[in-house]
């Protein structure tokens, strides 16, 4: 298939079981990756808010190409910061494009970051790592459990480097306590204490309005529902971030807002990158927001009961036979409190959830060494099942028990339909083998 048949036909039925189709320039200069002085052709997909502030201390060898989203306003104001914030990061107007495939079909890119809404993220990735593209990627990474899957053959399949966004795996501080735990300074661990982060609402279309004229709004509603354009929905994470049909619960204290970052911080702890919890049990009244206990194969629980003001809104509390250690972001405690002694200085810089310096300048790194980031898809895809699992038990209203090697709930097909969720048409994931 040449490349403009694989612009030609889009995201229908399209199968990945043959070689990249778009071949970047660093594949072509060979399989080492770029040379140490080279800058990283990057193309960025969802120039939004938070592109902004992601790319706001983004590496010195990377070199901005192109933008591209389904509303060109967006590239627009985009295009504007960059002359104002960020001249280094392009020489010249950056080129936008409505549809991200002709961005990869006119430029010469090494990667891409896409940093979407989360329901149009997933397939968007698959498209870039077939193009023969290294992918930074938003958190959180899936709309869906099947997603995540996907992604992670994807990686294996194109060898690709996928960096999924959750920085505090590049903030050594936290990779400081992280390795205590998992290092057994806390003993054998069986308690984790987490906050108990808010679930999606669903969204009710409202009274049509006017489509933009840069906005391409079939585009936008990607594998949801074409529903009635509403200003009200689009643009901004806060508009669309809390509903069900396009996130998880993703602003700030929702499930897949902060709580992406304090489960990944609490897989990286445990060591259970390459797998997640057998049980999610409610410890109160089942609800749209009750309190949930995840429980892992080894004996742990984590327990989501802490609310807004309190705990570890990015971490969580470890408890051991030794003592009890508390991680966030950029944030240490420790009960002894020598158990902590030589750890790495604080990080001003890192409490903010807008920086994302070293995590993106890992990403760099790997895609010249072409190792294994610090959080590949795999990671991601784990860290965001716990999410799903949360919000699929809240959302049938009762305990559910789940095979980790299988990704299945176990006896439960009315779970496990909601591991997935129907797609429009010329949306649908690709085949990959």
């Amino acid at each position: 298939m040449r490349r403009r048949d694989f612009l030609r036909q889009g995201a229908v039925g399209l199968s990945l079981t043959v070689a990249p189709l778009i071949i970047p320039r660093r594949v072509l200069a060979g399989p080492e990756g770029p040379g140490a002085n080279d800058r990283i052709h990057i193309g960025l997909i969802g120039p939004g808010g938070r592109a902004h502030s992601l790319l706001d201390e983004s590496p010195k060898d990377v070199r901005l190409v192109a933008l591209a989203d389904c509303d060109l306003r967006q590239c627009r104001k985009y295009n504007k910061w960059v002359a104002e914030k960020r001249p280094d990061l392009a020489t010249e107007k950056l080129p936008h494009y409505q549809d991200y495939r002709a961005m990869f079909e006119k430029e010469k890119l090494d990667a891409a970051i896409v940093a979407t809404t989360t329901h149009a993220r997933a397939l968007i990735c698959i498209h870039s790592m077939q193009a023969g593209l290294d992918v930074y990627s938003e958190k959180p990474l899936t709309l869906t459990i099947e997603e995540g899957r996907y992604l992670v053959r994807a990686e294996q399949r194109y060898q690709r480097i996928l960096q999924v966004g959750t920085q505090q795996r590049s903030v050594p501080i936290d990779n400081f306590g992280s390795d205590l735990v998992k290092n057994g300074a806390l003993g054998k661990v069986h308690t984790v204490l987490c906050p108990n982060f808010i679930g999606p609402e669903e969204w009710s279309p409202g009274e049509a309005e006017m489509v933009p004229e840069e906005l391409n709004w079939d585009m936008w509603c990607h594998q949801t529902e074409l529903v009635p354009y509403t200003k009200n929905l689009h643009p901004g994470l806060d508009k669309w971030g809390k509903w069900r049909a396009y996130d998880g619960g993703g602003l700030s204290f929702g499930v897949t807002g902060w709580g992406t970052h304090a489960f990944d911080q609490v897989q990286r702890a445990l060591g259970t990158d390459d797998t997640t919890p057998t049980e999610v049990r409610f410890l109160e009244d089942p609800g749209p927001n009750a309190k949930v206990s995840l429980h892992y194969a080894s004996g742990v629980v984590v327990k989501c009961e802490y609310g807004l003001e309190e705990g570890p809104g990015l971490g969580g509390i470890f408890i051991g036979e030794k003592g009890r250690l508390e991680i966030n972001r950029n944030k240490l405690v420790s009960d002894p409190p020598e158990l902590i002694n030589g750890a790495p200085e604080p990080d001003d810089k890192a409490i903010y959830a807008s920086v994302a310096g070293p995590h993106l300048q890992n990403w760099v790194d790997c895609m010249r060494t072409r190792q294994k980031p610090n959080a590949s898809a795999e990671v991601g895809h784990n860290s965001s099942v716990i999410c799903h699992l949360i919000n699929i038990a809240r959302e049938l209203g009762r305990p559910l028990k789940w095979d980790p090697a299988a990704e299945s709930f176990v006896g439960d097909e009315e779970a496990n339909a909601l591991r997935s969720r129907p797609r429009r048409k010329g949306y649908e994931l690709p085949v990959i083998s």
